[in-house]
């Protein structure tokens, strides 16, 4: 297997990513943002990480690697990483030079920020109107709670989907995994792509929005209907009467799914539990969902017969079904390994290090070789001494954007 290291950005098979040619400002910190970045990098970008001097708040996070924040590896492959104080005239200067040749800019300050910075979408569109600016926020740009600070598990408890975790009528229950923070990742780098699609007809950027409030609440679109003339109290999740769920097993615990007749039928031929198939009290979702206490135990019961590996073999293609595994299973899992997902990287304070290398798969543009997360301001010398030659006129910029 390949390492990949900044060197090797060179395209895999000779091609380059779909968005080979443009170039990303990441200003952004923690989960998100540097994710969003990411996943653009993965499809040939070239992205540059803007820190401030102590570096994103990520790096800073518990981690059982010594000298680097395993989060911080994770959410930041294939960026060159710059230091720059926006509060300092100079770094100003050099942000606004990069401006002028970006593509893409994302940061994920509150909304009132980026004005204090001289960075907001007004000031930088004069500068360069072919701008993406995107800005990643806890709650959007407008309305009362648009300067309060968001995070994943804040927008999860607000939302309802912590009420929806757990024993039904039991207490809210965090899902762990950051899964808003990566969702809006995905809406944010899907969003570039269609502001830059649309520029490429308009000749013009525009101001992308996406907030952590919006992902958790577009993750939810399956719930998030309410009927003219319903009441507001119903029961809007979608859980199939227990049946579809994790189950104990002998050793260990099985994800399984028989919410079409076909695959109820299954489950109960390969459990032995051919007298439930043939009753028509269970013979449709709703009607198992109203009979739970009457099927779980017997399908629990049943389940004890082989452990959660040897039911996921035995149901195979008939039962939709996953034994429940530790995410270091993944690493070297064949079906992962087939992918190409895992790959090696080569860190220069980390070492050598394995992680997710492709996000996306593209048959004719593949993109660039994946490489590791920069250490803090790792290529600051590189991309400043590119822009030295024209602070002069960058300082005039910023000063004309002052009168």
């Amino acid at each position: 297997m390949d390492t990949f290291t900044p060197e090797s950005k060179a395209a895999r098979n000779g091609s380059s990513g779909p968005l080979d040619g443009v170039r990303v400002l990441d200003l952004s910190a923690y989960i998100a943002g540097p994710y969003a970045c990411s996943l653009l990098a993965d499809q040939g970008a070239d992205v540059i990480k803007v820190e401030p001097p102590d570096g994103d708040n990520l790096r800073q996070y518990p981690s059982t690697l010594p000298s680097e924040s395993r989060a911080f590896l994770g959410v930041n492959r294939s960026k060159r990483g710059i230091v720059l104080d926006l509060k300092q005239p100079k770094d100003h200067a050099v942000l606004l030079k990069l401006v002028r040749d970006a593509d893409v800019l994302v940061h994920n300050f509150r909304p009132s920020v980026p004005t204090r910075l001289g960075i907001d979408h007004e000031q930088l569109n004069l500068i360069n109107p072919r701008l993406i600016y995107c800005a990643i926020t806890g709650y959007g740009e407008t309305g009362p709670m648009k300067d309060k600070a968001g995070y994943d598990q804040v927008l999860q408890t607000m939302t309802g989907m912590c009420m929806l975790q757990g024993k039904r009528g039991g207490a809210p229950e965090i899902i762990y995994g950051s899964v808003v923070d990566y969702y809006a990742a995905a809406l944010l780098a899907a969003g570039v792509s269609s502001a830059l699609y649309e520029r490429e007809r308009s000749g013009v950027g525009q101001f992308v929005g996406v907030s952590l409030l919006r992902s958790a609440l577009t993750m939810q679109s399956a719930r998030m209907i309410w009927a003219e003339g319903e009441s507001l109290d119903i029961g809007r999740d979608m859980r199939s009467g227990g049946v579809t769920g994790i189950h104990p097993a002998r050793e260990g615990y099985i994800y399984i799914s028989a919410n079409t007749p076909r695959f109820w039928k299954a489950l109960c031929a390969k459990t032995g539990l051919h007298v439930l198939a043939d009753d028509a009290r269970y013979d449709t979702v709703r009607k198992r969902a109203q009979h739970v206490a009457e099927i779980v135990p017997r399908l629990h019961a049943a389940l004890t017969a082989r452990t959660a590996l040897e039911w996921e073999t035995l149901f195979g293609d008939d039962v939709p079904c996953a034994a429940a595994r530790q995410i270091e299973d993944m690493f070297d899992h064949p079906q992962v390994l087939a992918q190409g997902i895992v790959g090696n990287f080569e860190h220069p304070v980390v070492g050598r290090y394995r992680g997710v290398a492709q996000s996306i798969s593209f048959g004719r543009t593949p993109g660039p070789a994946p490489f590791a997360a920069p250490v803090l301001g790792e290529h600051t010398e590189s991309v400043i001494a590119a822009v030295e030659e024209d602070l002069e006129s960058a300082f005039a910029v910023r000063g004309d954007l002052k009168k």
